[in-house]
């Protein structure tokens, strides 16, 4: 059986080898083909199934056979899109951007060639520039689509590749979106439908805009501030090794602000991201030299952008000199509440893993909410008329008939704008925290993240949570259980005060837990409050992990 096994993955290997367009990927098969019996296991693995398209796009380790990312995969995956956007009736180009990762301008200019082959205008951005400008392009531009080629903040050995639909194929809450179902299904079976790569035809490497798009951007993110507000505030910033410092760079300086201060390691993009261990601002240590840039220059405000710049960490001074950086539900409410007092009308968002104080925010000050399942694919279609969502992984829309997806670079120039309104009052974005939580109460939350290396696993631990789930959680009743399945593997414990989400990441071998404790403000003691918060979460996420048996 092993030998008949074997046979069966060399042909396979073989066959997919001939039909590789890239010599290098077919050298690296050739050498693990080659190398057998000793080389079984990783061949096997790397033809254990085709990386899929999904709600994400594509996104894997490079390497070469069908799971992984390479040239082959993404003249199949441009082919297959290029295939069911003529099925679907639409029409116009087709707009292609891409970072700095290994492969990215490779795989763009592939697309590009798959999509003037089959007789699609392509557009290829200028140069490696943040995801936020490509969805800003496919609006911009009136593109039937778009394509980024980009892993965001995944590790150095990784790359990806997402689509956006334009208005045609979108419609009005869909316009420079990212794609949902049932769009991702048709992709992908138009994907695997693709014959022979060497019958796919290749045309130009299409039209290369000028800097026209980019410039655009940068006038449209600036334009996203009240004019005649205070610019008074120093910044330091990080874009972590990504794309985002020029474009950070140019729109500070158009919207008034002095150019940040950049961590001058990590201010030009480096695809070996050699500073940091995993290139995640949410990640432990990975904005370390930013804050010690900040504490360095006397800055009011740090700020860190992921390799792609689609999101955005901030880190506040807080006592004793250290530095705080803010969850992504602190930030998400404080830009949510800027924008209120603003004025800005339309439904604000948040998924079901976000904090609830949005919720209770909207509903005091007389403003639509809705609430989504996770991902900005859904978030940005909750209301065609969308003032504002954000996600607590560290990502925010402020500007949403500008980019609809989240922009690390226009929320940025947004909470340096509340930041510097604040100052010019003696106040501090860690003073409005305060006030919002003596309304509202403590909301506090965070993360029980658990990496796996079978993904077995995951689904082993969401199996024991629905058959055992908890009676009590922090000594009261569970007085709610919410399980999403068969449509969604999302599973939510509420009592009074707590809620928790459980659900398997939709981008890394993980499985997540959301956990929130709220607690009221008595007597004026925000302090005491806090200390309650803190130590509920601390005792829940045992609780939650013992509930999971991880």
């Amino acid at each position: 059986m092993a030998s008949e096994v074997d046979v069966d993955l060399t042909a396979r290997a073989e066959a997919w080898l001939a039909d590789d367009p890239d010599p290098a990927s077919r050298a690296e098969l050739r050498e693990l083909i080659d190398g057998l019996p000793g080389t079984a296991a990783e061949l096997r693995d790397r033809f254990s199934g085709p990386l899929t398209f999904g709600t994400a796009g594509l996104r894997g380790r490079l390497r070469a056979g069908p799971n992984g990312m390479n040239l082959a995969v993404v003249t199949q995956a441009a082919a297959g899109l290029v295939t069911w956007l003529a099925a679907q009736g639409g029409e116009g180009p087709l707009v292609i951007g891409y970072d700095a990762r290994h492969g990215s301008r490779e795989f763009a200019e592939q697309t590009a060639r798959v999509a003037t082959g089959a007789g699609r205008p392509a557009l290829l951005m200028p140069r490696t520039l943040p995801t936020p400008v490509l969805a800003y392009a496919v609006r911009a531009l009136d593109a039937v689509a778009g394509v980024m080629v980009t892993a965001s903040h995944n590790p150095p050995q990784d790359n990806g590749y997402k689509v956006y639909l334009g208005r045609q194929l979108g419609g009005p809450a869909g316009d420079g979106a990212q794609i949902v179902p049932p769009a991702d299904a048709g992709i992908e079976a138009a994907i695997r439908a693709t014959g022979s790569l060497a019958e796919v035809p290749l045309g130009d490497s299409g039209t290369l805009l000028d800097e026209t798009i980019f410039e655009g951007y940068v006038r449209s993110a600036a334009a996203v501030l009240s004019e005649g507000g205070s610019r008074a505030l120093s910044i330091a910033y990080t874009p972590l090794h990504g794309v985002g410092g020029d474009t950070v760079a140019a729109a500070f300086a158009a919207a008034g602000f002095a150019v940040p201060a950049v961590v001058g390691e990590q201010a030009q993009p480096d695809p070996e991201f050699p500073t940091v261990s995993f290139p995640n601002p949410e990640e432990p240590g990975a904005m370390d030299r930013l804050l010690a840039l900040a504490d360095t220059t006397g800055a009011d405000l740090a700020i860190a952008n992921d390799p792609d710049a689609d999101r955005c960490a901030v880190a506040i001074p807080g006592p004793g000199g250290r530095w705080r950086p803010l969850r992504g539900d602190e930030l998400g409410v404080l830009l949510a509440d800027h924008l209120i007092r603003r004025g800005t009308p339309g439904t604000y968002a948040t998924t079901i893993v976000s904090s609830s104080l949005l919720g209770r925010l909207c509903a005091a000050r007389g403003v639509p909410y809705a609430e989504t399942l996770t991902g900005f694919k859904w978030i940005v279609r909750a209301a065609e008329e969308l003032a504002f969502g954000y996600e607590e992984a560290l990502g925010y829309c402020v500007a949403p008939a500008m980019v609809r997806d989240k922009d690390g670079i226009t929320a940025a120039l947004t909470v340096a704008e509340l930041a510097a309104e604040l100052k010019a009052s003696g106040r501090t974005l860690g003073d409005r925290l305060d006030e919002l939580a003596a309304e509202f109460g403590v909301h506090a939350t965070d993360q029980l993240s658990v990496r796996v290396e079978d993904l077995a696993e995951i689904g082993r631990a969401m199996g024991r949570a629905r058959q055992n789930p908890p009676s009590t959680l922090l000594g009261a009743a569970v007085t709610e259980v919410i399980d999403l399945l068969p449509e969604n593997d999302v599973l939510t414990f509420r009592t009074a005060t707590v809620r928790v989400v459980i659900r398997p990441s939709g981008t890394e071998p993980k499985l997540k837990a959301y956990l929130e404790v709220v607690e009221p403000v008595a007597e004026g003691d925000l302090e005491a409050a806090r200390g309650r918060a803190a130590a509920g979460l601390t005792t829940l996420r045992a609780e939650i992990a013992a509930v999971l048996g991880v």
